[in-house]
């Protein structure tokens, strides 16, 4: 099983990164990158790499200690959904605020549905994203 070394030398790690994760597959006239899998194992000799990922997982195990004091936690990672579909939506030009995201399409006004059938499909997007 090959490994994936990561150093303080950036030559060497991009060099084994490269070797790690790239696969070109041919197609007759064609070529295109598919990328590996990633749960393969790691050779980490860098203390200050290992540092960080430790400090990582402990900030994790405290954030999932905390989701147990929130009553709904589904309803609260809906929301941040919500929030992140209308505001990714905006860069687009939908013009779309969030309370009208919370309504059902009927209880708008009709020139407001275009905008809010785009935001709509950004949160299912998302939400089978999860779900798959």
């Amino acid at each position: 099983m090959e490994k994936l070394f990561i150093t303080n030398d950036w030559q060497v790690f991009s060099r084994s990164l490269v070797k790690y994760c790239t696969r070109t597959i041919y197609q007759g006239h064609y070529k295109s990158f598919q990328p590996t899998y990633i749960n393969r194992q790691w050779h980490i000799d860098n203390m200050e790499v290992m540092r960080l990922l430790s400090e990582a997982d402990r900030q994790l195990g405290r954030l999932d200690m905390f989701s147990n004091y929130i009553p709904n936690i589904d309803l609260y990672i809906y929301m941040h959904v919500v929030k992140e579909a209308n505001q990714s939506s905006s860069i687009e030009g939908t013009q779309t605020k969030i309370d009208e995201v919370l309504l059902d399409k009927e209880d708008l006004p009709s020139d407001k549905r275009d905008d809010w059938e785009e935001v709509q499909n950004y949160i299912e997007a998302m939400e089978w994203a999860v779900k798959n």
